[in-house]
């Protein structure tokens, strides 16, 4: 018995799969769930049918923006083989569809995390007439994320200064990022860690002042910091498998050397030629070298050429698409570096019937926090 209908809830990464989560995400939402029959499945390629490329699963874990080897980048997409090129947003869309037929129902009412809020997007895109309302939770737009990560660089900046004022630390942490990372190089390895405990713990405990120490050249407390933070990101493919990661990511993400089918030789000079039109502005207080250097950019510029997929929606005439006028909630947690709360306010711009709610010291996944988290009460007064 489910008066107001079927809800699809879609997990993020891309590479996390559904099935197990589907405890977890009915506890969490709880009364939100009234009246609906809650549906999850594993997306192609995660959970018990997941993608496995053991080098560089054990290299990034969960991790988005850990840089991967080169070879083990090469050594994935060779074990997937050309099949690789079926693992795009587009498919997952597609079967969607599928699963919605196969349910009997007329309309879903989607609700998506992360990665799958742009699964949620380019959903409704393509069948406006099969989705009744929309959650989007942590929003990835339905442009997609800029792989040169530069909204989540500077927003780095605005989230430790507001850690650091409530915890009164005196200094500012924004301009010791800045120092440590002129001083160290370590620019992608940093801005993992800080995407990694917005997912994890948005409080960041111990990290303005480690990096405080660290711009007066004493690195250790922010050595052994971050490598705790990479030891908690370890991952199996069944929990998040980075073989669909960069299956998915690879096909979609609109990179500087343009799309998929580039040829790995065309590759580098095209992502220098975009990285030295940045400014400081554009990277502080991180560098051009980070931008070159994250995971996204990092593991696509290593992905052998594909062929581009099938679009998930028709072509809107404009890169930023209109979303339906159907009901849409948007969730963001104000200390989210993953998919920072600029994304979410694009996003808002374009839905039509669309309200953004945002919880100011949350991180990554709003509603899925603990008990008495104010976007649960949110979430429950729009699905009610």
């Amino acid at each position: 018995a489910a008066p107001r209908g079927t809800l699809v809830f879609l997990t993020g990464g891309p590479g996390q799969p559904g099935v197990p989560f589907l405890s977890r995400v009915r506890q969490r939402l709880g009364s939100a769930l009234d009246g609906y029959r809650l549906v999850m499945f594993d997306q192609r390629g995660t959970g018990a049918g997941a993608l496995d490329c053991p080098a560089l699963q054990r290299q990034m874990g969960a991790s988005d923006l850990t840089v991967p080897a080169p070879a083990a980048v090469r050594s994935c997409a060779a074990a997937i083989g050309p099949d690789r090129r079926f693992y795009a947003t587009a498919d997952t869309v597609a079967d969607i569809e599928a699963l919605r037929a196969a349910l009997g129902v007329a309309r879903l009412t989607v609700d998506g995390v992360s990665y799958g809020s742009y699964v949620a997007e380019r959903f409704a895109l393509a069948h406006p007439g099969e989705v009744s309302r929309l959650v989007l939770d942590s929003v990835v737009p339905s442009w997609n994320v800029d792989p040169l990560q530069l909204v989540n660089m500077r927003q780095s900046a605005a989230v430790l200064r507001d850690v650091c004022a409530a915890q009164r630390c005196g200094f500012d942490p924004a301009s010791d990022l800045a120092t440590v990372v002129r001083r160290y190089h370590d620019g992608p390895a940093l801005l993992d860690m800080l995407v990694s405990l917005s997912v994890g713990d948005p409080s960041f405990p111990g990290v303005p002042a480690a990096l405080h120490a660290a711009a007066a050249g004493h690195p250790d407390a922010l050595t052994t910091l971050m490598a705790r933070v990479r030891t908690a990101d370890a991952a199996t493919a069944g929990e998040l498998s980075q073989g669909l990661h960069a299956s998915a990511l690879c096909a979609d993400m609109p990179m500087p050397w343009g799309g998929p089918a580039t040829p790995l030789a065309d590759r580098p000079a095209a992502l220098a030629r975009a990285v030295d039109r940045l400014t400081p502005a554009q990277v502080w207080p991180f560098d051009r070298a980070t931008a070159a250097g994250n995971g996204f950019i990092q593991t696509c510029l290593n992905w052998p050429p594909s062929p581009a997929p099938s679009p998930a929606a028709p072509s809107p005439g404009t890169v930023h698409a209109e979303l339906p006028r159907i009901p849409v909630l948007l969730l963001a947690g104000g200390h989210d570096l993953s998919t920072p709360l600029a994304g979410a306010r694009a996003q808002a711009a374009l839905a039509p019937d669309g309200r953004l709610f945002v919880v100011p010291a949350a991180g990554h996944s709003v509603q899925n926090r603990a008990a008495g988290d104010p976007a649960q009460a949110e979430l429950a007064r729009f699905l009610g």
